[in-house]
């Protein structure tokens, strides 16, 4: 008997004391103790976490309403009468609704005929950026060519100058082309389509859409006897689609924004663009001379609305096209 107490004195202990936890030389804390101290640990962390979530989503609300607010600020001016409008208490919704600003607004401005001149320019203009686009991007980031790489940096260099030091040149260009003189609606829409088929921008997208499909893909459809004009369009082209959407879309904006180029190269008020046309329009009283400022609203709020619903109704493909391009692999 004396043997075994020995021998169980002397063998090192085979297992834990759970009733202590010894956190800190100094600090014994019971098992209650510390699981309070863990509880609140966490609770702490949550609130934390609460209070950032709060913070974060009232600043994002701050920069949306300070986005929304001159959009709402021009719909309402365009439901306002003119006395409201220069008045020197501004509301914030129109005492009387002005529908009729908006009937007038049709009546007197050519909207169908600027309508027409855009939607032209447009589709012609966004086709072509869509081929010179597609081709370049294939090219940069498929085919193997000497001083590929020299070129395309270079292409990158000129996205660091401004459109506006080129307005000079590209005019010159057109001039020189016979488009100005004695302009028809042709020439007109070949000077607004024609300078701007390719961007730099639109190609290094694709290109960096196009550098993520699997190279094996491409040498797969070597063996199998494919070109490369039905490797790009039956394999590259559908994979890229987001993209190329992506670049449709935002073509498209640009071009019904535009408003420098056509004015200056459009000697006929009838060949212009719908933003040209807005600007032109002075809805002016004419009694007074003064200028009616609903009136303009509502015209601005018509040419307005369908890019807003376009980027409502495709933002996803937008945030897809140009999440794509950015990830490498």
């Amino acid at each position: 008997m004396a043997e075994e107490v020995l021998t169980e004195t002397l063998e090192p202990k085979k297992y834990i004391n759970f009733k202590k936890v010894r956190v800190n030389p100094n600090i014994v804390l019971s098992i209650e103790e510390a699981g309070k101290t863990v509880d609140a640990i966490k609770s702490t962390e949550k609130v934390a976490k609460i209070v950032t979530t709060i913070l974060t989503y009232l600043f994002i609300l701050v920069l949306a309403l300070t986005v929304l607010f001159p959009f709402y600020w021009m719909i309402i001016t365009s439901l306002k009468q003119r006395t409201e409008i220069i008045a020197t208490n501004q509301t914030f919704f129109p005492n009387i609704v002005m529908w009729s600003n908006y009937s007038y607004v049709f009546s007197v401005f050519d909207f169908t005929g600027y309508m027409f001149n855009t939607i032209i320019v447009a589709i012609f203009s966004t086709a072509g950026t869509l081929l010179t686009t597609i081709f370049a991007a294939f090219a940069f980031a498929r085919l193997q060519f000497k001083g590929r790489d020299a070129v395309f940096a270079i292409f990158l260099m000129t996205m660091m100058i401004p459109g506006e030091m080129m307005v000079i040149s590209n005019y010159l260009t057109v001039s020189a082309f016979g488009w100005i003189s004695d302009q028809t609606r042709l020439e007109a829409y070949l000077c607004m389509i024609v300078p701007f088929v390719v961007s730099v921008f639109h190609i290094y997208l694709l290109r960096q859409n196009f550098k993520q499909i699997p190279n094996e893909l491409y040498l797969a459809a070597k063996v199998d006897g494919k070109s490369d004009w039905a490797f790009l369009w039956k394999v590259m082209v559908p994979l890229a689609a987001p993209t190329l959407i992506s670049v449709t879309i935002l073509k498209f904006m640009g071009t019904w924004n535009s408003y420098v180029w056509p004015q200056l190269v459009t000697k006929n008020d009838d060949f212009r663009l719908i933003s040209n046309g807005l600007r032109g329009s002075a809805f002016q009283d004419i009694d007074t001379g003064q200028v009616e400022y609903g009136f303009q609203m509502a015209a601005s709020v018509c040419v307005t609305v369908p890019l807003f619903l376009l980027f409502i109704f495709f933002r996803k493909y937008i945030m897809k096209g140009v999440g794509r391009a950015g990830i490498k692999g």
